[in-house]
């Protein structure tokens, strides 16, 4: 299995985010604070160098990291 980009947390907001899921239903869903989920998508963010959450989408799609 190749080394993800992403920590276990980060792929499961992502996934969620990704099932048109907005930031207070993924913290409902994961237990998790808004601004924690907030925290997790910048980090993503910061990692790929991108701006946006649909950019940060499209590059882990184009990574492998996600799938639709």
């Amino acid at each position: 299995m190749k080394n993800s980009i992403l920590t276990k947390r980060e792929r499961e907001v992502f996934e969620l985010l990704i099932q048109n899921k907005d930031t207070t239903e993924i913290a409902d869903i994961l237990n998790i604070s808004d601004k924690t989920v907030r925290n997790h998508i910048s980090n993503v963010m910061q990692k790929l160098g991108v701006k946006g959450r649909a950019g940060a989408v499209i590059e882990l799609l184009k990574l492998g990291e996600l799938s639709i």
